[in-house]
């Protein structure tokens, strides 16, 4: 008599499920890793601020601001001043880190041909583009509010510091409204960038059709249109266009009859933003200029 040994096999374990490799995530970060001014340039400019700022706040004459400034309203707009000047000064450096990193993009990876081996990657065309696109108009405004909110908050300390160190404590630098600030601040720097949309469109459009010189190749082209519309037929029409994509702080806030920007949450105008054809209009050309880039990287050859 045997007596059967077999026993059951347990049962194979199941796969586990791949995870999902997020190209377009993975992509933007390699976007900040090979880019390190897109953090850095704000940073030394808002430590270029902050120490004129500290060489200002030490000057004996500011200890004795609010004896100096007798009109409430002059000193008030006064004591902000240079928290609106400390954001204004990163704005525009992010814009211009904006504009040439736009122009880098692209033409950097065929300069280089490393083209040749993230085309071998399976991540696509549109969300390569999509990515690099993604830096202007998400990312850098939110390394520009960041960094200009720390800048604030220590301009603010520094400034309490010194008033304090003097004996002079009820004065508008130690009352300044950061929370209405930042809020224009927030507002102010994303409308810029999606007023900008159609720029860097063009930029990075220009960026994958350049060989060489992606910079003038960017400029002279609207710049030749200006001049022979002058010339030919006496308008400027191009020009005008020009000079009204590169504002948009008209468009964002409401401008008063003295000519300047209130201070505080009521100068925001949303719905006039919003409601502007411009906006929309831009919105549709950076879109064009985005699908004409992911066309002209998918079948120009890497060369």
């Amino acid at each position: 008599m045997t007596v059967s040994t077999d026993v059951a096999a347990p049962p194979a374990a199941a796969p586990a499920p791949a995870r999902a490799t997020r190209p377009f995530y993975w992509s933007v970060r390699r976007e900040l890793w090979e880019n390190r001014s897109l953090y850095m340039a704000p940073l030394i400019a808002a430590a270029v601020v902050l120490f004129g700022f500290t060489l200002s706040a030490l000057h004996p004459r500011n200890f004795h601001f609010g004896a100096m400034a007798l009109d409430p309203a002059k000193r008030d707009a006064l004591a902000v001043l240079p928290y609106y000047i400390g954001a204004m000064v990163i704005i525009v450096t992010g814009v211009i880190v904006g504009a040439f990193y736009c122009l880098g993009a692209l033409h950097n990876e065929r300069r280089d041909r490393s083209i040749l081996f993230w085309k071998s990657l399976p991540v696509s065309d549109l969300v390569t583009v999509a990515s690099k696109a993604f830096v202007p108009l998400v990312i850098l405004p939110a390394v520009v509010c960041v960094v200009a909110v720390v800048l604030q908050l220590i301009m603010l300390a520094l400034n309490c510091a010194g008033l304090l160190l003097h004996g002079v404590v009820d004065t508008p630098a130690t009352q300044i409204p950061l929370f209405d600030i930042w809020g224009v601040l927030v507002y102010g720097v994303f409308a810029l960038a999606l007023w900008y949309a159609p720029i860097w469109g063009w930029l990075l459009l220009i960026s994958g059709f350049a060989r060489r010189a992606p910079f003038l190749w960017a400029v002279l082209p609207p710049l030749a249109l200006s001049v022979i519309e002058g010339l030919a037929f006496g308008t400027s029409y191009v020009s005008d266009l020009i000079k009204y994509r590169m504002g948009g702080f008209d468009q964002a806030f409401t401008v008063h009859a003295a000519g300047k920007y209130m201070i505080g949450q009521p100068q925001i105008d949303a719905v006039r933003f919003l409601s502007t054809p411009g906006l929309w209009t831009g919105l549709a050309v950076a879109a064009a200029f985005l699908a004409a880039a992911v066309w002209q990287r998918r079948y120009r050859e890497p060369t």
